[in-house]
């Protein structure tokens, strides 16, 4: 200052000191008022509060001197717009980027949110019960956050004939297998394959084959053998011996499929018992006899000859019981030689017989068709039934 007023002309020196004592009041009471006027403002950025002291004017202007950009998908407390004031509360959070994939398809989302659920719940997208949620929905959102969702849907399984719904998120036959915890053997069978696709609706059929070895013994039927015996009149046949089946025990290999059986083959066969022929002597002695005769049987006894319309039959016909059992309890199944059915009132239940070219049998049965001068001959099977035909034959009862 002192070289300043000895520039100055002496006539303003007086002037100076009061000039500059103006310029430093204004200076002080700008400085004042600038200070005055300054807001104090809570902002908090992304959870985190600080309180700043600031003269600008709008929400917009503070956001430019604290250097954040607001982006479209930002959340805001305040309008852009809205004018600054003391003790002004602003909240601002930065919106983070999330990939959410479902069914393979993905799409990107901008949230605000704090966990999966409540972002989940502002997208309105909803996760179902049998759905597959890759995050746990109470985890806290973060940025660039991959999250995926497998929607389940439900196929039909058979599982060697039990069927149920069953809900699955997978793409593949094999993967739904596994996911089941359902083990395939080497002989079961899956359809579709298991390299096919599982869709909404898919029936997948899985049919359990098994092989098992079954053991059993089955009879072997004895031959008859005819001999002629020219003691014995011509067309008339007795048994010298019964004859016996044999027994025979088969090995066999069944194929199971869902427990029922579908094949069956032969492994090994061993015979335990041979089987005996039955030996029926046939006569050849000629004797003329018409209508009802006496005839000598060389024994003290007599018979009576009748000639009688003859039809054979099986106990495993289609109109039979199927127990096997005859009219008088007589079981077929273990009994199948010489028995016949007859009407009552011509030829008693309990009579022997001689029935030619059947032999001896006894009457120990009935049926619906055979009425007054009929008969009916067993025969071991039903081919043997059918082949018997319809004929006439001489029957001699035997006293």
């Amino acid at each position: 200052m002192k070289n300043l007023s000895k520039l100055l002309p002496t006539w303003n020196k007086k002037l100076v000191i009061p000039v500059i004592s103006v310029i430093v009041l204004l200076a002080f009471v700008a400085l004042v008022t600038y200070e005055a006027t300054e807001a104090k403002v809570e902002v908090t950025v992304n959870g985190e509060a600080q309180t700043v002291e600031t003269h600008a004017e709008t929400v917009a202007d503070l956001m430019q001197e604290l250097e954040i950009n607001v982006a479209e998908h930002d959340a805001l407390s305040h309008e852009e717009t809205a004018l600054i004031t003391n003790d002004m509360k602003i909240v601002y959070e930065k919106a983070k980027e999330v990939v959410l994939t479902v069914d393979g398809e993905p799409n990107t989302y901008y949230t605000t949110e704090d966990t999966v659920d409540s972002f989940l719940k502002e997208k309105d997208i909803t996760v179902e019960k049998h759905d597959i949620l890759s995050v746990d929905s109470k985890q806290s959102i973060k940025d660039a956050m991959d999250i995926s969702i497998e929607k389940a849907f439900q196929v039909t399984l058979n599982d060697g004939g039990e069927e149920s719904k069953v809900w699955t998120t997978t793409n593949k036959v094999s993967d739904f297998l596994s996911n089941q915890s359902i083990t395939l053997n080497e002989l079961d069978r899956v359809k579709p394959s298991e390299k096919a696709n599982v869709t909404k609706g898919t029936t997948v059929t899985i049919t359990r084959v098994e092989k098992v070895t079954e053991v059993v013994e089955e009879e072997m039927k004895y031959a008859t053998v005819k001999k002629n015996d020219s003691s014995l009149k011509k067309g008339t046949e007795q048994v010298v011996d019964s004859g016996q089946s044999g027994l025979v025990e088969k090995k066999y290999e069944l194929t199971l499929e869902n427990g029922k059986e579908v094949d069956r083959k032969l492994l090994a066969e061993d015979v335990k018992r041979e089987s005996k022929d039955r030996v029926v002597a046939v006569g050849t002695k000629v004797i003329k006899n018409t209508g009802v005769t006496t005839v000598s049987r060389g024994d003290s006894t007599s018979s009576k000859t009748l000639y009688m319309k003859a039809t054979a039959y099986n106990w495993d016909c289609k109109t039979c019981s199927g127990s096997g059992l005859t009219a008088t309890g007589y079981n077929l199944k273990a009994n199948p030689n010489g028995v016949i059915a007859v009407d009552p009132s011509v030829i008693p239940l309990g009579t022997k017989v001689h029935v030619e070219g059947y032999g001896y049998a006894i009457a120990r049965d009935t049926g619906g068709n055979i009425r007054g001068n009929r008969i009916d001959v067993h025969l071991p099977s039903r081919a043997a039934a059918l082949r018997y035909g319809r004929k006439t034959v001489k029957v001699t009862i035997l006293d």
